[in-house]
């Protein structure tokens, strides 16, 4: 079965997109749980995280340190925490959020986001990388 995250990388369904190559795309979460939430999906329907090929594994992290420095530019914060959970949708991916603190990585601070303010922030981000 085709994963919600394989849709949106195929287009089929809307996303504020922040990186694209060959091997991973980059969205702003569309319910937040501070503001700069970006999601690092590899292109690969692979479940579970640790289950995913070691190239592909390997290179996340390097595409992870790119898009958390630009995040960091575009979202003021004490740096940017990471989570590796995969519940919610059953394909690999890693969360990029900005903190002051480690409360701040908590998904009961989950918000729907203003799309406008998400299209705007995914602007910001690219300008960044």
């Amino acid at each position: 079965m085709t994963s919600l995250f394989s849709k949106i990388i195929a287009g089929d369904l809307p996303s504020y997109r922040v990186y694209d190559d060959d091997q991973f795309v980059a969205f702003l979460d569309i319910n937040p749980i501070q503001r700069g939430h970006t999601l690092l999906v590899p292109r690969v329907e692979v479940d579970r995280f640790f289950d995913l090929p070691e190239p592909v594994l390997h290179a996340s992290m390097t595409v992870a340190q790119r898009l958390a420095r630009a995040i960091e530019q575009a979202v003021p914060c004490n740096r940017v925490g990471v989570l590796v959970a995969g519940l919610d949708v059953p394909h690999a991916h890693i969360h990029l959020v900005p903190i002051q603190g480690t409360g701040d990585l908590s998904f009961a601070n989950a918000r729907p986001g203003i799309p406008e303010a998400l299209a705007d922030l995914a602007r910001q981000i690219q300008a960044f990388l």
